[in-house]
């Protein structure tokens, strides 16, 4: 009998995110973002990465997508 899997990263980021009462336009934009995120580096899971791939993934925001530096903050903040 195998144990029950572990909830999915979206899924605990959703149940955080829920725990503190953010908006839920606030959770979209979160998993959005973290989900870009995931996919910009080939689907690598955030454990595996660290400050050098998230200002590679901000730089991308700012220079190929031409996203606001408020958007910049939020993808960060997610």
């Amino acid at each position: 009998m195998s144990s029950p899997q572990p909830p999915r990263l979206l899924d605990q980021v959703r149940e955080a995110i829920r725990l503190k009462h953010f908006s839920l336009k606030t959770e979209k934009s979160y998993l959005y973002y973290i989900r870009d995120f995931i996919l910009f580096h080939n689907k690598r899971h955030p454990r595996e990465m660290g400050s050098d791939e998230i200002r590679a993934y901000l730089s991308h925001l700012a220079i190929q997508r031409h996203v606001a530096p408020s958007t910049q903050t939020v993808a960060l903040s997610a």
